[in-house]
Formats: C-alpha cells, sequence, structure tokens
C-alpha cells in the first residue's frame, strides 16, 4: 500500500479492499433466488418462505452492533474470517437440513455473518484509503458487493442444472471459503494515536450515541430514507409488473436490465463525490429514485415500467456508496468502528421498515398509493441531505 496519499492508488489494495466483498456478495447472490423454493421443498408455506427469506435482512440488522464490538476487539482480519467461517456454517446447515427452521437458523447465521462482514470492511477502507478518493473506495465496495450480487445467480443456476437447489449453496459455500481465504491476507489496522502517543480512549456505544446525536438524527435519518427506497424498489417492481399482467421472464427481463444500469456506475458516481462533493451525487440520487418510484403506478405496459425502471437504476447507481461515505465522513477517528456500527443499525432499520410500510399502506388503501408514499421518501431525503450534508469537499 502506498504510503503518500498524493500517489495512492486504489488499484494497489485492491485484492484485499474488495476481493472478498466481491466473493461475499457473489455468494449471497448465488443463494438469494433459491433460498423461497428451498423452503417450499421442505413443506414451509408461502408465508413461511418468506419469512425465512427476510431472515438475511433480520440477521444483518441484529448483528450491527455486535459487529463493531467483535471488529473492535479482535480487528477488522479476524472479524472477516471469523464471518466466512461462520457464514460457510449457516450454508452447510442450509444443506444438510430437513425442515424450514433448520433452513431459517441457516439463512439467519449468513444474515448475521454479513453485517460483520461488511461493517469491518468499511472500516477497513475509511483507514487505509485518502480522504480525497474515500468516496470512489466507498462506492467501489458498493460496486464490487452489486456485481458478486448480480453474477452470483448466473453461477448457481449452472450449478443447478447439475445438482438441483444444492449446488447454489455449494457455489455459495466455495465463494465464502474463498472471501475468508483471500481476507487472511488483510493487514488489521493499527489503533488511533492520540496527541500523546497513547491509544484513543473508546467510547461505549451510548457515549457514542450521545455524543454524536444530532448527525445521527439527521444525515443518519437522510440514509435511513435512501435504504427505505432501495428496499422497496426491490418488491414494488415485481408486484407492480404483475398488477399491469406482465409474466415472469418478462418482468425478470426489467429487473435484470435496471441492474446493469446500476451496476455500471459505481465508478463515476464515486469520482463526482471525491471532486465535487457529496451533495453532488446524494440529491440527484434522491430526486431522480424519488419521482422515478412515484412514476412507476403510470405505466401500464412492459416498455414504460422499463424506462421508468431504467430510470430508478440510474438513480440507485450514482448513489452507490452515498450511505457508506456519508457515515465514513461523519465518523469519528476514535471509535469510528463502533460509530458505523452504530450507523449501520440506523440505516437497517430503514431497510426493514421501508417494506413494512409498503405493505401498510397497500393493505389500506392500495399498491399504488403505496408506491407513491414510498417515493416520497426520496423527496423527503432530498431534503434533509440539502438541509444538513456539507457544500463542498470535506476538508477533515
Amino acid at each position: 500500500m502506498p504510503t503518500s496519499p498524493d500517489h495512492f492508488s486504489l488499484r494497489a489494495i485492491a485484492l484485499p479492499a474488495f476481493g472478498p466483498s466481491l466473493l461475499f456478495g457473489f455468494g449471497e447472490g448465488a443463494i438469494f433466488p433459491i433460498l423461497a423454493l428451498s423452503a417450499r421443498d421442505l413443506g414451509a408455506s408461502s408465508a413461511t418462505a418468506g419469512l425465512i427469506v427476510a431472515l438475511v435482512g433480520v440477521g444483518s440488522l441484529l448483528a450491527n452492533l455486535p459487529a463493531a464490538a467483535l471488529a473492535t476487539r479482535y480487528g477488522e482480519r479476524r472479524a472477516m474470517v471469523g464471518a466466512a467461517i461462520f457464514s460457510l456454517l449457516g450454508l452447510i446447515l442450509c444443506l444438510l437440513a430437513n425442515s424450514p427452521w433448520l433452513l431459517g437458523l441457516g439463512v439467519f447465521m449468513v444474515g448475521l455473518a454479513s453485517a460483520v462482514f461488511l461493517l469491518a470492511r468499511q472500516t477497513y477502507l475509511v483507514e487505509a484509503v485518502p480522504l480525497h478518493m474515500r468516496a470512489r473506495a466507498m462506492s467501489t465496495l458498493g460496486g464490487t458487493m452489486r456485481i458478486g450480487m448480480f453474477v452470483g445467480p448466473f453461477a448457481s443456476a449452472g450449478a443447478i442444472h447439475f445438482m438441483g437447489l444444492s449446488g447454489a449453496y455449494w457455489v455459495a459455500a466455495l465463494a465464502m471459503l474463498g472471501a475468508g481465504l483471500v481476507s487472511l491476507a488483510v493487514p488489521d489496522l493499527a489503533p488511533k494515536t492520540s496527541s500523546i502517543g497513547k491509544p484513543a480512549p473508546r467510547l461505549s456505544m451510548s457515549a457514542m450515541a450521545r455524543q454524536h446525536a444530532h448527525v445521527l438524527l439527521t444525515l443518519g435519518i437522510g440514509t435511513a430514507l435512501v435504504a427505505a427506497l432501495r428496499a422497496c424498489r426491490q418488491i414494488v417492481i415485481p408486484l407492480w409488473a404483475d398488477h399491469i399482467g406482465l409474466d415472469a421472464a418478462t418482468t425478470a427481463m426489467i429487473y435484470g436490465l435496471m441492474g446493469a444500469v446500476d451496476m455500471l456506475l459505481f465508478y463515476p458516481a464515486g469520482r463526482v463525490m471525491d471532486i465535487h462533493g457529496r451533495l453532488w451525487v446524494a440529491l440527484p440520487c434522491m430526486l431522480v429514485m424519488g419521482l422515478s418510484m412515484m412514476a412507476i403506478p403510470l405505466t401500464s405496459d412492459w416498455v414504460s415500467l422499463l424506462i421508468v425502471c431504467l430510470a430508478l437504476g440510474f438513480g440507485n447507481g450514482i448513489g452507490s456508496g452515498i450511505v457508506m461515505t456519508i457515515g465514513a465522513d461523519a465518523s469519528p477517528a476514535a471509535g469510528r468502528t463502533v460509530f458505523l456500527g452504530i450507523w449501520r443499525q440506523i440505516t437497517d432499520i430503514g431497510g426493514s421498515g421501508g417494506p413494512l410500510l409498503l405493505s401498510g399502506l397497500t393493505a389500506v388503501a392500495s399498491l399504488a398509493s403505496g408506491i407513491v408514499a414510498v417515493g416520497s421518501l426520496g423527496m423527503v431525503a432530498a431534503w434533509m441531505f440539502w438541509r444538513w450534508l456539507p457544500r463542498g469537499r470535506p476538508l477533515v
């Protein structure tokens, strides 16, 4: 890794910084499409199958704060290796499962591991990358996860052809094993020192939350709304496609093209944030996503829905890494891992709460009303970023 910030290159740390994330995303992407099918094969109802799929997110939500404690205590490298091993055990449990609940336990373990893994990666990049390239590093981290999630299903499809549904879990297990092996090569970060040369004192989570309450309750909530909009996007598109009579193949095609647009924009987005400031990306990201979401009920065929979804993918793509970048900017040097654990907890609550809001509004009103209401969250987030996100490039 270069010692001079002026000559720093992301390429120099690409394997240790982004390799584990790519493989972890690949593993998760390999199993996501077949989790519900596996549950149904084991005799689960549709509602139970949906719950089992949701356990990935539930596990991540519950593990954010413990993940911060683990990474602080044992270091980022050990935390990542441990997360990869724990996820591998969860996948083996999925392979051996003879009941839906045993499958659910394995899925839950993968969700727990993902929180530890992603928090350790974010902390590593914040410390290892100079400030003037931070957004590019964070957007690339988000981008490699998306690439893995995008490619994983194709790899698992090939394995399923020869091995049945178990093939997807074997693909994921190999990916998790690779992530753990690559993580072994990642150096542990030296603890931050104070001005008198001693390690900075660690703050408890409650003390950290009190000390940084303002930024957590403003920009933190803003990024939670980003997470809510992103989570709802994955639900809204297939529901509305079914509502207007599109078949599964057409829906998958629309979703795939949207994902391709999303995946291609992560590095340019990071570069814009580094050169011009975070607001240049955060504001248009939320405006485009919010307006695109609200436009979905106006579509009536596959062409119009595709156009809107491409716009939605563009908005999400330019926002790649924005949640992690804003969190990194707001985090203190002393106790950074603890702060980022709290930050991820807030954003994950948004990611979990968005679909619940959509479901409730759809139940009491209509699907179109629920979609418009969720889209309006983008407008609220845009206002919050305009109000509290610093203009220009961060100076500290």
